[in-house]
């Protein structure tokens, strides 16, 4: 569930994040926002492409392990990329960050399915999706109105990937 705090509430404040940033660099003149948050929401697709092949050969929960533990580190480095990165050096820090944070939602899928009984896989995989999706409207909501300056909103996902690597770790011995 860990994956869920983080990734839609990433895609809904990228655009915000990106734009403060240009704001503030006087960047905004050179970059289109809405082209460059959305390759970097897109990418995500390349990512789910990329983990899945590597699943095969790697299996899903270290895939998944992987990839959230990418998205923790970029929660806890934002701030520091936002301050120091130039734009094009954000931008790519963005990319990878979007490659991973959704990267990891097919491997949860597959980990669930391939755990549960038969007779309750489709309850399942149900159940754990509306459980995610419920975390990410408070996810979405505390980044919403939390007073933050926004270079700081997305050390407050940090703790999604966190949670999520520790409750992995059975899967992983």
């Amino acid at each position: 569930f860990g994956h869920m705090w983080e990734l839609y509430a990433f895609w809904a404040f990228l655009p915000v994040v990106w734009e403060a940033y240009l704001d503030d660099n006087d960047n905004n003149n050179n970059w289109d926002q809405d082209v460059a948050t959305f390759v970097i929401i897109a990418v995500g697709g390349l990512g789910c492409i990329v983990g899945g092949y590597a699943s095969d050969r790697f299996g899903s929960a270290r895939v998944a392990s992987n990839c959230l533990a990418i998205s923790g580190l970029a929660c806890l480095l934002s701030p520091l990329a936002y301050t120091w990165f130039p734009p094009s050096v954000l931008l790519v820090f963005y990319l990878v960050w979007g490659m991973a944070v959704v990267a990891d939602s097919p491997q949860f899928s597959s980990l669930v399915a391939s755990t549960s009984p038969p007779q309750l896989k489709g309850s399942a995989l149900t159940i754990v999706n509306c459980i995610g999706f419920s975390l990410t409207i408070v996810s979405i909501q505390l980044l919403s109105n939390i007073p933050l300056h926004e270079r700081y909103l997305f050390l407050l996902l940090a703790p999604g990937p966190m949670f999520g690597l520790w409750s992995m770790r059975i899967l992983l011995l």
